[in-house]
């Protein structure tokens, strides 16, 4: 078994989906009995000692919190750290990965939307990683994606090889992800100031490619003739411009509530306490936010877009991303308690196929293929 240096210093300032990426799979790397190295922050260095005690955790310098010196840093110092270590190969979890460590390098690829869909993303943003992703397809001994979607489009787009892409799905934390109590529900629906008022809700960041703004506008539509209709709950993320435009466009009496980032002990309690988790996006790698909903026993409408259906299945309920396809299908989940229930436990059902073990197993293979 080579022994792995994982980078997961790389991971960003959001601590949104990837960081539960990451901490999932160095956890269950290390429970499979993985030879592990973990390069982190040094404000990370105590939960990966705590998420993989026989892991050797290697602090980086403080420096790289800044995003343009972790970048140089990950070019000269990540490689000299995995010498260091006697590491067999490096795993770059985030895009980009050092060009010249002498080591065999897998990196992640988490989706193809930079390319498929640019207009999605500010310019310099989609430029950096169109570049870290061509950079990291061409170089790298193993390319691992979360989804066969994302795997058909890099080599649709990129024409990358396919017998250097291996499929890793995610899994879910049944431990943090599971249906709540009504304390766990009670302490999320405080944290939103929703006082005992039933709502829909959103988990992810607030930008374009998640289809927010129409969300919005589906969810007024959609309850506009409720005599107590429900909240919607957008939860992560950052107020984007449209966002705020979206909300600026619908009725006073629509109740739209922006809590910002939610905290681990309060995502349980705030997808499985929800009537629906709205989850409308125009494209995933994998759609992380989906998985874990349906472990908390959640209804779950998302769009039959990429990998969407993949994470899914038959589980969920689907729509188009447009406005009005969006407040076709929630009337329809809001109006039937039944077909919420149906799904509730179909998505619990499907949810306990995606593990963090099937994925480091996935990932360990990967690793072994990039020393032969």
């Amino acid at each position: 078994m080579p022994r792995v240096l994982v980078d997961a210093a790389a991971v960003p300032a959001d601590r949104g989906a990837l960081i539960r990426y990451v901490d999932g799979l160095v956890a269950a790397l290390d429970r499979a009995g993985a030879d592990l190295a973990v390069v982190c922050q040094r404000a990370d260095a105590a939960r990966y000692r705590r998420l993989a005690p026989s892991a050797r955790v290697l602090p980086g310098p403080v420096s790289i919190t800044n995003r343009a010196a972790r970048l140089a840093w990950e070019q000269t110092g990540l490689p000299l750290l995995a010498r260091q270590a006697g590491a067999d190969v490096i795993h770059a979890p985030y895009y980009s990965i050092p060009l010249r460590s002498g080591l065999p390098t897998v990196v992640t690829v988490h989706d193809v939307t930079w390319f498929t869909e640019p207009e999605q993303y500010s310019p310099a943003k989609a430029s950096f990683f169109r570049s870290a992703t061509r950079t990291a397809v061409r170089h790298a001994n193993r390319v691992i994606v979360p989804s066969k979607a994302t795997r058909d489009e890099l080599v649709r787009v990129l024409h990358a090889d396919p017998t250097r892409i291996d499929v890793a799905y995610h899994g879910v934390d049944q431990s943090q992800f599971h249906p709540p109590s009504e304390e766990e529900t009670r302490r999320a629906a405080s944290r939103c100031g929703l006082h005992g008022q039933p709502y829909v809700a959103f988990l992810g960041a607030l930008e374009p490619r998640k289809n927010v703004p129409n969300l919005i506008r589906g969810f007024a539509t959609a309850v506009k003739d409720l005599e107590t209709p429900p909240a919607l709950v957008l939860g992560g993320g950052v107020h984007e411009d449209d966002v705020d435009a979206a909300c600026r466009e619908v009725e006073a009496t629509v109740k739209v509530v922006r809590p910002g980032f939610l905290g681990a002990p309060d995502l349980a309690g705030f997808l499985g306490g929800a009537l629906v988790v709205a989850f409308p996006s125009r494209g995933e790698g994998f759609g992380l936010p989906v998985l874990e909903a349906m472990a908390c026993g959640a209804p779950v409408l998302t769009t039959h877009r990429t990998s969407l259906p993949e994470v899914g299945g038959d589980a969920v309920a689907y729509t188009e991303p447009d406005a009005g396809s969006i407040a076709a299908g929630l009337a329809d989940l809001l109006a039937s308690p039944e077909r919420r229930r149906r799904l509730s436990e179909a998505g619990l059902r499907r949810a306990r196929e995606f593990t963090w073990e099937a994925s480091a197993e996935a990932h360990l293979c990967a690793f072994q293929r990039a020393t032969e």
